[in-house]
């Protein structure tokens, strides 16, 4: 009887609502029936609707509606956890599957692997057994490539196990630093996440949010006001505005569980299934030799006027589909993901519209992650250049300037996916080298012919050149170099051409570079300037 008392008390039949002897009279099919239909109902049915009432969805609920119908395949659907203190050894706290959901799937028939907390079991905390599940997936997802997807909905960690709940995030951490630039890894916050929790999303290389029901801080607004005295919210002090506008911890923020996912199943798309893959391309319906004629007249002739990059963007690529990231983060610096010709391309643009495009630390920062993200998967980068420098001040040189600046130069020079340049108008000074210039390994490099490549603006220019004789010299110095003349003399950009025919100029490159292979000195890793 020994044997059967224990699977008795393994199974938690107390809670399955089943005597020992009616339990021990099942068979095995039987009692692997019973166990699955515990699984299935997580913490129970009063906690699910409580649940729902937060305007949430469950972590089953969750995995369905982002994977393609019945192609979910779980793993570990009975693992609970191995903790024997304070009263966590009692049948009713033994939950099949613990308190997270994992598997494989089918996202638009590609493979990915996912984790979903289920904060409806000990409220999503992070068990021994619940890590050695997520560990599990991203081991194969590594073995096999294909990407990794957490939909996070934690507490943090299991206080009752101690140190083993911490060795658990540690161990994710590790994994998550070995699937670093060879299969992509995102993050969906999709409630609570404190504590050693955030450090998974933040290794990852997208983290995205839910408004009003995802939170992200290391520690909550009660150890702040102990620490500290200051009275804070937990939406302000971690919610998706803080991180999506403020912090830059977060790449997007959606309106619901629903809305999340969705565009989390068309953001994939867009993404190679590893570092093995080359760019996906779709089939395609716009016209690659399609001209676009309001790009002639787009950029003002007033140079200090501005314009919107992402109306450049949008009339370009295919579709006129952007996926940009970051949208409300480092706004003088556009990002994100097209198509060209149905194949993935990563933008980058200076936004003229902030602070003229100049950019700074938060805008080097953005700019140089993304950069990386594509070249380590395979995905050719198209660069639109208006920049008149770099932001000048106090804050911004006793920040770092310098040193984050680098990053956007060293992403740049270091990346060897394809990399085509348009220069629209300003290319000014050290920010014309950083922004995908022709001497960082520029495939193509094109100017408009409303571009100015040049040391500086030609009012700051003539007061250095002629120190109080700059009357009339202004109009001299536009002459000479306010202009894309001395940059293609050169050969610093390969061609000026007509706005309009930009798309069909990016198409045919893009065909060209497809068989494009260079590569890097042997390293172990390069040292980025952090």
């Amino acid at each position: 009887m020994a044997p059967l008392r224990l699977l008795a008390r393994l199974a938690g039949v107390l809670r399955f609502g089943r005597s020992y002897n009616s339990w021990a009279k099942l068979t095995v099919p039987e009692r692997i029936e019973e166990k699955r239909r515990a699984a299935l109902l997580g913490g129970g049915q009063a906690r699910i609707e409580a649940q729902h009432r937060r305007g949430k969805l469950t972590a089953r609920e969750r995995i369905l509606l982002l994977l393609d119908p019945d192609s979910f395949v779980e793993f570990d659907m009975f693992v609970e956890h191995r903790c024997a203190d304070f009263g966590m050894e009692a049948d009713h706290n033994k939950y099949p599957g613990d308190s997270v959901v994992t598997g494989q799937g089918r996202i638009n028939g590609r493979l990915a692997y996912v984790f979903s907390q289920d904060f409806t079991v000990f409220g999503g905390s992070l068990s021994g057994a619940h890590a050695q599940k997520i560990c599990k997936i991203m081991d194969q997802a590594l073995m096999v490539g294909a990407p990794v997807i957490g939909l996070n909905d934690s507490g943090g960690a299991r206080i009752q196990e101690g140190v083993e709940s911490l060795a658990g995030y540690a161990d994710i951490f590790l994994r998550n630093v070995l699937c670093s630039g060879v299969v992509p890894q995102v993050s969906l916050i999709m409630g609570p996440c404190a504590g050693g929790a955030v450090y998974s999303p933040a290794l990852t290389d997208f983290t995205f949010m839910v408004k009003d029901t995802s939170y992200l801080f290391i520690t909550g607004p009660d150890v702040v006001k102990s620490v500290t005295n200051e009275d804070v919210t937990q939406e302000q002090l971690g919610g998706a505005k803080t991180h999506t506008a403020v912090s830059g911890v977060a790449h997007r923020a959606f309106e619901n569980d629903v809305d999340a996912l969705l565009n989390l199943r068309e953001f994939f798309n867009y993404l190679p299934l590893s570092n093995k893959d080359s760019s996906p391309v779709c089939e395609c319906h716009d016209p690659s030799n399609r001209l676009v004629l309001e790009l002639d007249t787009i950029v003002p002739m007033e140079s200090t006027k501005a314009y919107d990059m992402v109306d450049i963007i949008h009339s370009i690529v295919d579709e006129r589909e952007f996926f940009e990231i970051m949208p409300s983060y480092a706004r003088n610096i556009v990002v994100g993901f097209a198509r060209l010709n149905g194949r993935t391309v990563g933008i980058v643009g200076n936004q003229p519209k902030v602070e003229s495009g100049c950019l700074d630390i938060n805008s080097s920062v953005k700019g140089a992650r993304f950069v990386r993200f594509c070249d380590a998967f395979n995905i050719p980068l198209i660069t639109f250049v208006d920049v008149p420098g770099f932001l000048p001040g106090t804050s911004q040189e006793y920040g770092g300037i310098i040193r984050h600046g680098a990053k956007l130069l060293f992403a740049f020079a270091e990346a060897t996916v394809p990399k085509i340049t348009i220069i629209t108008r300003k290319a000014y000074g050290g920010a014309y080298d950083v922004m995908s210039s022709k001497h960082l390994r520029g495939d193509v490099n094109y100017a408009w012919p409303t571009a100015e490549v040049a040391v500086m603006g030609a009012k700051g220019a003539v007061q250095i050149i002629f120190r109080g004789k700059e009357k009339h010299k202004e109009a001299e110095y536009v002459e000479k170099f306010a202009n894309p003349f001395p940059a293609a003399t050169k050969g610093f950009v390969d061609d000026i051409i007509q706005p309009s025919t930009t798309r069909l100029r990016l198409c045919r490159d893009l065909e060209v570079l497809a068989s494009k292979a260079q590569s890097n000195p042997w390293k172990k890793h390069a040292n980025i300037p952090l």
